[in-house]
This record gives C-alpha cells, structure tokens and sequence, in this order.
C-alpha cells in the first residue's frame, strides 16, 4: 500500500502495470487510445514483415467494443490476451519451430480445434492463408484464417438446423450470408 495526501492507495496490480506500459509504447500519438496503424506497428508476425493488415482489422473489430475506431486500455487488455492465446496454440502447433505453420502442422491444428475438413481444402487454406508464397502460414495469418472459418462455421451452423453438414440456400440467402459475416 502506498499514502498519498493522507489516503491510502491500493498498489496497481503488476499485470495490469505490464499491460499499461505495453499500451503506453503502443500508443504512439498519446490519444489515450490504439488506433489500428499503431496496433499494427507493434505487432510482430515473427517473420519481420508487417502484420497483415486484415487481421489487425479482424480484431479492430473484434475487440473496439465502444465502436470508437481505436482501442481504449480496457479493450487493450482484452486483445492482448487473445493474441498472447493464439501466440501460445501457434507455438504448439509449429512442431519444427519454424515460425510459420505448413499443412500438416495446420491440419494437425484445425482438426484438434474439432474441425473435419478435407485434404483439399488445407490445401487451399494454405493458398488463401499463405502470404509468403512458400507454402506455410505465418503467426498473423493464423489468427486470420481460424477466425474466419470459425466464423464462418458458426454462420452455416445457424442454416444447418438439423445438424447434418448440409444446408439450402437461394442465391439472395447466400448473399445475405456472405455479406453479413462479421469476423
């Protein structure tokens, strides 16, 4: 405990101190907020290439939970567990420590996270997910391609009432589908 003035002061949680540090480095402008550029600076896909951008937009979105655009402390300390999580589930799965993530070790990944897919589409997940163009996903398109399939396996479980992995659709309900996924 710390007096300040004559009042007692509760000491700031060491954890909650490490994350404000980490907000204070990121905010650049001092806003008092992160705004997306800034997120996206500070971030570090291992590969020393910028994080992709779409990813710092996924969670822009999902973590802006005032809709302000940026990230306040409290949305900080929420995003920087969610990429501290993900961090951890990538290093498990990059068996050979490469600092990306091939088919195998993706498939290995995604079928432990309950997914059943097909050999082909790991392969054209690596495609869509491989910005590098050698074969492997990196940290941030990781985080990219698990959030959008979960969220697109949650918007085809909510057409797939009877649980049979098959759904019909007309042409306007697809494109209300895929217009309305929201990562």
């Amino acid at each position: 405990m710390a007096y300040y003035y004559g009042q007692q002061q509760q000491q700031p949680d060491p954890q909650q101190q490490y994350l404000w540090n980490i907000f204070q480095k990121v905010d650049k402008d001092r806003s008092g907020s992160i705004s997306a550029i800034e997120l996206q600076q500070a971030l570090s896909n291992g590969t020393w290439t910028p994080f992709n951008p779409e990813t710092v937009r996924l969670m822009m979105g999902m973590f802006d939970r005032d809709r302000s655009g940026a990230i306040n402390f409290q949305e900080f300390g929420a995003l920087w567990k969610y990429v501290t999580d993900w961090q951890a589930t990538f290093k498990s799965y990059d068996r050979d420590n490469s600092g990306s993530i091939d088919r195998n070790e993706l498939k290995t990944a995604l079928t432990n996270f309950g997914f059943r897919l097909s050999d082909q589409l790991y392969d054209l997940l690596v495609r869509k997910f491989d910005r590098s163009g050698r074969g492997c996903v990196s940290f941030d398109d990781f985080i990219q391609c698990c959030v959008v399939l979960q969220t697109m396996t949650s918007t085809f479980q909510q057409y797939d009432v009877n649980r049979s992995g098959w759904i019909q659709l007309s042409y306007e309900q697809f494109l209300t589908l895929v217009f309305n996924l929201k990562p």
